[in-house]
Formats: structure tokens, sequence, C-alpha cells
């Protein structure tokens, strides 16, 4: 019966048809999906936009580390770096109300940019000598954002810069309630819907360069460099390349940020972010474009889950908190991390290449 069942879904998976099927009630499912979570509470619904972002952001740091086997622990700098060109370029801090398809782009060249930046002075430096770079990298531009308020004030400093506009296409706002064809959609179910299909853009970019000459060459880099370099592949330019590339996708994810919040500070972008994001890639698989997506959902869904039920528990069991929830939270979330690499170092949905790395490691 399971030869039987086995033969079935493998027919299923060869038939164009049955994967067009396929594709449309998962799209058909996540397009409905905000109506489903609203009915839990419209804080789920901004929730998972942020789950959404993170998704970007780990989507984006796998090109650096899952493709070219680059570690970057500075990837929040990229996200500051976009969130700030949007703010400063749609609020009342310079006076400047541009549209968001002007400004997106402009934040996506600027972060790729900032990622050339930081690969150029770092191209011979490898594993634990590049991570501290970026690390300092991460951190030296969130003090700079923090400090660029005199003599010119140019990012407000610890202050921040509110009054961001949101999204907005003529009268059209993201970030109001409105009924549409007798139905109510919410601010957060409108940017869900747009984050959504960012991802989806995000998502085929991302195969189509895995799957072409320049993932190919991140790949022989992630290797082995010096034998790519012998065999012709310009390392320089392709590491230079990976880095850009990772930055415009975290500075395209700052920007929607940016706007979601309505207000951005230094401190919204501090290391634990970058980390959380590292975590995301490591835990669903480097390299493997839907184990990524899969780890960024889970580290963003479970600890908002944690944060909501560890309360309650606690007060049913024993009348009274005893541990805080967001003490709690972590350090569950911690326990369940360090499992997860005790027994699925390669990550939940490891890529074959990694998987096959791992194998050959194992005596």
């Amino acid at each position: 019966m399971s030869g039987e069942a086995g033969g079935i879904v493998a027919r299923l998976r060869s038939s164009p048809a049955a994967r067009r099927v396929a594709v449309l009630v998962i799209a058909l499912v996540l397009i409905a999906l905000p109506f489903a979570i609203t009915q839990a509470g419209t804080a789920w619904v901004r929730i998972t936009n942020l789950a959404l972002l993170f998704t970007l952001l780990a989507l984006g740091l796998n090109v650096v580390v899952g493709f070219a086997g680059l570690l970057d622990l500075g990837y929040v700098a990229f996200y500051a770096v976009g969130a700030y060109v949007y703010a400063l370029l749609a609020s009342p801090h310079f006076g400047l109300s541009l549209p968001f398809w002007v400004i997106l782009p402009i934040g996506a060249l600027v972060a790729a940019l900032f990622g050339v930046l930081l690969g150029a002075p770092t191209l011979k430096l490898r594993g634990d000598y590049l991570a501290i770079v970026t690390l300092g990298f991460g951190e030296i531009v969130r003090i700079f954002l923090n400090n660029l308020s005199r003599p010119v004030n140019i990012t407000n400093g610890p202050q921040g810069i509110a009054r961001i506009e949101p999204f907005s296409i003529g009268g059209f706002s993201f970030s109001q309630n409105e009924s549409i064809l007798g139905v109510m959609i919410s601010g957060p179910m409108k940017y869900y819907w747009l984050l959504l299909a960012v991802l989806v853009l995000v998502i085929v970019i991302t195969l189509r360069l895995q799957n072409s000459r320049i993932g190919r060459a991140w790949e022989a880099v992630r290797e082995d460099e010096t034998a790519a370099r012998a065999m012709g592949i310009d390392t320089v330019k392709i590491k230079l390349l990976a880095f850009a590339m990772g930055a415009s996708f975290g500075g395209v994810a700052g920007g929607m940020f940016a706007a979601i919040q309505g207000f951005i500070s230094p401190e919204s972008f501090v290391l634990v972010e970058s980390i959380m994001v590292v975590a995301m890639v490591v835990l669903g698989g480097m390299g493997n474009v839907g184990g990524v997506i899969l780890g960024a959902l889970l580290l963003s869904f479970v600890p908002e889950f944690l944060r909501y039920t560890v309360e309650p528990l606690q007060k049913a069991a024993f009348g009274r908190m005893i541990v805080e929830p967001e003490v709690l939270r972590m350090l569950i979330f911690g326990f369940a991390l360090v499992l997860i690499m005790r027994f699925r170092p390669a990550g939940l949905l490891p890529s074959a290449v990694r998987k096959r790395e791992l194998a050959e490691i194992k005596p």
C-alpha cells in the first residue's frame, strides 16, 4: 500500500496540471488567511505581517550566508538603511513626501551600496573573522543613526523619526480601514496582501538566482574559493554581488517596516535582530529557500504564541505569576533551538548539498 501511495504522489508531482491546481489552492488559502486570523484578533494580523517582514530578511541573508557562504552578523544594518531612507523621504522631517514605489527602489539601491561598502574591505576574510567585522558594521550603523542629529539633524538621533507616511496610491491608503464590496478591510490586512505580493516576487528572484550561472558561482565560492578562482570565476565580483543582492532585500524590508510602523528609531535595529535572522536561516536550512521560509515563520510565530500562553498557564497551575512571560518565552525558545541544532544540525529542510556535506562528516 505504501508503495502504491508513493507512486500516486510521484505521479501527482510530475503532473503539470496537479502542480497548477496545488499552486492555485495555496494562493487562495494565503489570500483568505487574514480573514481567518482576524477572528483571533487584529494583533495576530500584525504579527503575521512582521513574520512576512522577517521572512524577507531571512531570504536576503540566505543569499549571503546560504548561497555564498559568507557569515554576516550585521545584516540588520541594511534593514535600518532601508527604513531610514523611507522615513527621510516620506515624513515631515525633511518636508518630503515621495510615493512609496519611488522610495523603495531607492532604499534597495542605497542598501546595496552599503552592502558593497561592507563587502569590499572584507573580501579576504572568512568564517569567524568575517562574522566579527560584519557584527561591528551593524553596530557602527546603529551608533551613527543614534548620533547623526548634530550639528545637522539628519536622523533625529535616539528620538527617532515619527509621522512616517503609510503606503498610498492616489486616495487609497494601506493604513486605513474601509469597506470594499461590503467587506470591512483593515489596514493590517491591506499590508498583509502587499507584503505577500512582495514576498512572492522575492522568492521568484531568489530561486532564479539560485539556478542561474551566478547562483552556481556562489555555490562554488562557498565550497572552495581557491578552486573557484582557478576555474575562472571572478570571486571578487561574485562576493560583492552576494552582499549587494542580500542587502537590497533587507533595504526593501526596512522601507516597508517604516511605513507599517509609522515610527522608527535606532533601537529598532539592535544586534538581537541580526542574530534572530541568522537563527531563522540556520534553523530552516541554509541554502534552501523553502527551509529558510519555514525557519522564519517558526521563529516569528512560536515566540508570540508562547507570549500569549505562558501567563495563563502559570496562573492556572500556580494561581500566580512565577516567571515573567518574556523570560520563560526566551528560555523555552532557546532550549528548543538547542535541541533542533543537536538533532537536525543541517536545519529542518536542508539543501541537498548541505545534507550531503554533513553525511560525509559523520563518522
